[in-house]
């Protein structure tokens, strides 16, 4: 999509950026990564009141022009560089009005580029009941800029903010704030005479970025290097008189627009809740009854939307078999595709109300608190506080959660959480979980009010984060670092969640969920369905002509014929051979060589494991008779007539899930993050050696 104004949104974290980027874009959204590095990239689309399409792109939050991580060090790049495809033709600043002091730091930096800026002057609501009272016209005239009072939670203003995007090439730039030129008179002079820069400000920020910044050439980087030697440019001491000389310029700009009442000492309502949310005892023990709540949820939450996609596709199936004729087509589009997709897509109800859930925390501030919480922990087991925000978004996926890391300014803190991220419970284990779980726990309350099933699976995902804790623990002594790391973290204000916002988070997780998973899911369901449809040489012909012999046409019922055919067909496929060739090595796990083709098969996502049963065991089965993957696994036999998927065969299937490195799309982020095959390697093994190990021990306990 053409657009004819580009848009930049940048703000500090907690200001309602990303908030304001969906009211202005809404579902006209498209996430990639910026060019050369691997932070997130979200543009979205907009109509403005004159017609014309704007461009939006929300900028990752930062405090200010001078980065901290990878993720703010993309804001000044963008901002900075000319004639790209990002480069904006106007900049909005959102600015928290309950905490413009703060705010207008970022401002005042990214107005010193001479770029034309709007102010967004966001969570106006929030500030009127802190009764602070801010004179728009006249914070608009001082700063020389349109202000444009919003609420993005609201959807207040957006109208208004859309209509001044409008004549953005029209507005003036800000009145000057601070002299940049005295900051470092003689660096600024010499950078912009070397490199033709008529900016200052822009000049001094080549002063400190220049060895990170991609759009100078090797030769411009290292001729700003010996310029800064040669004039004794000195980064941290020019930083620190520049915030001076900012801080000087807002406080003289806030003292005649902003009234803040003279009560706004009192506690406020977040404090007295936090003295509850965040103690050191009651504060852990409330976290894991939310835990609990939502596994409790998710198991009977979905059970009637589940029980209607399973009918669906059971309905689906039959229809199939009734209209489409008999054949090899017919097979593959019954027994392989559908099949393989009804696996993946009953789960739906619960990987939606798991996103639900994570992003009613996100959005109230609570998952904020937990990050809090748990930095105590961490520190303990040599972690930085903001490895948490990978392992608890690690709950969705380990993808983007391992991308997050970025953020953690000490390698060895990162590094060691990209290592143990894959081993909290993402939601591609959820099908696994709960279908095993379904199978062999019973759906009976204790104490009249906890659920034996939903029990269980929050006993894997607290599994999931005491592994990875333990794991880091040990990689503390592993990996060696000499820099300290440092946690600080603004705790937003407690807020009702936005239920349009749940529901979008919800649908765009799920659509992801079942788009990445299906593509992989339909293609290996093909590819499975071939292998265990087909065999080797004739060794399928003479299965035919062994059971035409009187022997078996007279002692047995055709269901039982066919049956006992379809078996031993499906054991002498390339899919059985290859499920034999691997069996004596998860023999002792409980596996047996059908287990083994979904172990194979799933090392290209994990959610494919149902899908791959689902498959398997339609391939077996009676043509005639459609069951539900549920009820196929539960009436699986083994050759001594006992049910294959036993409650320690169960459990032992469950631990191997939970530590098993089987996402390819998790090992190709990691190298992209590290660019070092050897840290995926390492990954992989140990986490294959983990699953192994605890399999093993599980299945010996319980069988």
């Amino acid at each position: 999509m053409k657009a004819d104004i580009r848009v930049a949104l940048v703000g500090n974290p907690n200001t309602g950026k990303s908030t304001l980027f969906n009211a202005l874009t809404g579902l006209n959204q498209k996430i990639g990564n910026f060019p050369g590095v691997t932070v997130d990239k979200k543009i979205g689309y907009t109509t403005l009141p004159d017609g014309r399409k704007a461009e939006i792109i929300d900028l990752p939050g930062t405090y200010s022009l001078y980065p901290k991580s990878k993720d703010e060090s993309i804001v000044f790049s963008v901002l900075a560089e000319k004639e790209t495809e990002l480069t904006p033709d106007l900049v909005v600043v959102i600015l928290d009005a309950t905490n413009l002091k703060r705010n207008l730091l970022l401002y005042t930096q990214v107005a010193d580029l001479k770029i034309p800026v709007i102010i967004a002057l966001n969570m106006m609501d929030m500030a009127a009941k802190a009764n602070i009272q801010i004179d728009i016209d006249l914070l608009s005239r001082r700063l020389g800029v349109p202000v444009v009072p919003v609420s993005a939670r609201k959807v207040e203003g957006i109208d208004d903010l859309k209509k001044i995007i409008s004549f953005a090439n029209t507005h003036a730039l800000q009145v000057e704030g601070i002299e940049v030129q005295a900051i470092a008179p003689a660096i600024i002079a010499a950078i912009k005479e070397e490199l033709h820069i008529d900016n200052p400000y822009f000049a001094l920020q080549l002063a400190h970025q220049h060895e990170t910044l991609n759009f100078l050439t090797p030769a411009q980087s290292d001729r700003i290097e010996a310029l800064e030697l040669e004039h004794g440019f000195h980064s941290q001491k020019a930083q620190a008189t520049e915030t001076i000389a900012r801080y000087n310029y807002i406080n003289d700009v806030l003292y005649d627009t902003v009234k803040t009442p003279v009560t706004a000492h009192d506690e406020s309502l977040s404090n007295k809740i936090d003295k509850v949310l965040t103690h050191r005892v009651f504060g852990f023990i409330i976290f894991m009854g939310v835990l609990l709540f939502m596994f409790q949820s998710i198991f009977a939450w979905s059970a009637y939307p589940m029980s209607l996609i399973e009918d669906l596709f059971v309905w689906t199936e039959g229809g199939l078999r009734q209209v489409l004729p008999t054949g090899p087509l017919a097979d593959l589009l019954i027994d392989g595709v559908v099949a393989g997709l009804s696996g993946v897509l009953v789960f739906i109800p619960q990987i939606a109300i798991l996103f639900a859930f994570i992003s009613i925390l996100e959005d109230t501030g609570y998952m904020s608190r937990v990050t809090f919480m748990m930095d105590r922990i961490m520190r303990k087991v040599g972690l930085n506080g903001k490895s948490v925000v990978p392992l608890i978004g690690g709950f969705a996926c380990a993808v983007p959660s391992i991308m997050s890391t970025r953020t953690i300014e000490n390698w060895k803190d990162r590094m060691i959480t990209i290592m143990v991220t894959p081993l909290v419970a993402c939601s591609a284990r959820l099908p696994v979980y709960t279908l095993l779980i379904a199978l062999v726990v019973p759906s009976r309350n204790v104490w009249w009010l906890f659920n034996l099933q939903g029990l269980a699976l929050t006993g894997m995902y607290v599994l999931s984060l005491l592994s990875a804790v333990i794991v880091a623990y040990v990689m503390k002594f592993v990996l060696k670092a000499r820099e300290r790391g440092y946690f600080i973290m603004e705790l937003p204000v407690y807020r009702m969640p936005r239920w349009n916002n749940v529901l979008f988070s919800m649908y765009e997780r799920s659509k992801a969920f079942v788009l990445q998973a299906g593509k992989v899911i339909i293609a290996v369901s093909i590819i499975l369905w071939v292998l265990s449809s087909y065999g080797p040489g004739n060794r399928f012909e003479k299965i035919e002509q062994k059971y035409q012999q009187p022997q078996f046409t007279k002692t047995m019922k055709p269901d039982s014929l066919t049956r006992v055919i379809s078996t031993e067909k499906l054991e002498n496929s390339y899919a059985g051979i290859l499920g034999h060739v691997i069996e004596p090595v998860i023999k002792p796990l409980g596996f047996d060589w059908k287990i083994g083709i979904a172990l194979i098969t799933s090392f290209a996502a994990r959610e494919v494991f149902v899908g791959t049963m689902a498959t398997i065991y339609s391939v077996e089965g009676d043509a005639d008779r459609i069951d539900s993957v549920q009820d196929k696994m539960r009436n699986a036999k083994n050759a001594q007539g006992k049910p294959v998927f036993s409650f320690a065969v169960a459990f032992s299937l469950m631990m191997f899930y939970a530590f098993a490195m089987q996402c390819a799309s998790t090992v190709a982020v990691v190298y992209r993050e590290t660019k070092d095959w050897r840290w995926p390697a390492a990954q992989f093994a140990y986490m294959t050696a983990l699953a192994y190990g605890a399999a093993f021990l599980v299945y010996h306990l319980l069988k």
